[in-house]
C-alpha cells in the first residue's frame, strides 16, 4: 500500500501535468512508479525543444506545485535531456 507521501507525490506530479498542458512546447508526460518503492517516481516528460523545455523550467520553478514536489523528494531531482533511440 502506497504511504501518503506517496500518494501525495502522485497527486502533485499529475498537478504539474496539467500545469504543463499550457506551456508552448509541451507535447506529453509518462509516469512510471518503481514497484520497489512506490514513492519513487519516474517522470518522462517531451518538449518539442530542449529551449521549450528549459525556458518552462526557469519559470516553473517557483510555482507553488513545483515547491510542494520539492518538499516531498528525498533527494533532488535530477534531469536528464535525451533523444529517443530506436534500433532494429
Amino acid at each position: 500500500m502506497p504511504s501518503a507521501d506517496a500518494e501525495a507525490g502522485l497527486d502533485i506530479t499529475e498537478a504539474i501535468r496539467r500545469d504543463m498542458r499550457t506551456f508552448a512546447g509541451y507535447l506529453d508526460h509518462e509516469l512510471i512508479r518503481s514497484v520497489d518503492d512506490s514513492g519513487h517516481l519516474l517522470v518522462i516528460s517531451r518538449w518539442t525543444s530542449r529551449e521549450a523545455a528549459d525556458e518552462v523550467r526557469d519559470h516553473y520553478e517557483g510555482h507553488p506545485n513545483a515547491r510542494r514536489a520539492t518538499s516531498l523528494v528525498r533527494e533532488p531531482r535530477r534531469r536528464f535531456v535525451g533523444i529517443a533511440v530506436e534500433r532494429s
